[in-house]
């Protein structure tokens, strides 16, 4: 994994080396046989089985940390955007609800998961959902054009959560719904856990503090704030970078008992909000 350091200055390299390392885990899954421990890890995280084994295989990588679905109450003929869609898992179960008078846009600015996605819908016959290259933080999508905007444990890799939820905002319509599950932190990490890109790509270091997270919703223009489901994400991430040997130097930084209290502070995090009007 790359030395780049975690800073406010450097958005773009910090962009580079996440697109770099989720273009790794594309290829880590061509011909990858554990389709079932993917399963049993959505359902872990708030999938129900029907959901999962509605969606082509390919399109299930691991990486959610939660089921934002659960919680959009997503309506027949809606326009949904999926923020960081990676090989469309989230996208295809949403496509599923919205039925064929809906529509599905994903946004990934990784052009070997988008490669993975549009193959996904081709094989899978999607008609109703396409994917397009883009930052999250500068969405390819109209002002007040889609009625949800979901994402699933994608904005804390984001090095400027701000202009996120600012985008979001305005592509959604007036009325429009906000429905995320990410992962924040209860208490700061050390430094040098959260200047490490390894630990960042791992979702740990680039995590907002909770109450920090809300105040950027909040600071959009959002409204309606509900924290649908608050639940521990340690057990859910340590794999993520538990190969890297850069997550393994810092960790044996740490006694025990200070890696379990860090593990401890990293949360799932389920969050609604509503665009004003309408």
């Amino acid at each position: 994994m790359s030395e780049t350091k975690v800073t406010s200055g450097n958005a773009d390299s910090v962009r580079e080396v996440v697109r770099k390392g989720y273009a790794g885990v594309v290829a880590a899954n061509e011909g990858c046989c554990s389709v079932g421990s993917y399963g049993e890890h959505a359902e872990t995280i708030g999938y129900s089985t029907d959901q999962h084994e509605s969606v082509g295989e390919g399109a299930n990588l691991g990486l959610g940390c939660g089921n934002p679905l659960a919680y959009a109450v997503l309506e027949a003929g809606e326009t949904v955007l999926d923020l960081g869609s990676g090989a469309g898992f989230d996208a295809f179960i949403a496509a599923s609800e919205v039925g064929e008078s809906g529509r599905v846009i994903g946004v990934d600015m990784t052009d070997a998961m988008l490669e993975k996605a549009r193959a996904n819908a081709d094989k899978n016959g999607s008609t109703n959902v396409e994917f397009r290259r883009g930052l999250i933080e500068e969405l390819p999508v109209e002002s007040d054009s889609v009625d949800v905007v979901t994402s699933n444990c994608v904005i804390n890799l984001s090095p400027e959560k701000p202009r996120v939820f600012r985008e979001a905002f305005r592509v959604l319509r007036p009325g429009g719904r906000l429905v995320v599950s990410d992962i924040v932190l209860t208490a700061p990490l050390p430094e040098v856990v959260t200047s490490n890109i390894g630990a960042y790509v791992a979702c740990v270091a680039g995590a907002s503090l909770r109450d920090d997270y809300i105040a950027a919703v909040r600071d959009a223009g959002f409204t309606d704030i509900e924290i649908k489901a608050e639940t521990p994400a340690a057990d859910a991430l340590v794999g993520a970078g538990v190969d890297d040997p850069i997550v393994g130097a810092i960790a044996s930084q740490f006694s025990t008992e200070e890696i379990e209290r860090m593990a401890g502070s990293v949360v799932s995090l389920k969050l609604a909000a509503r665009k004003p009007g309408a």
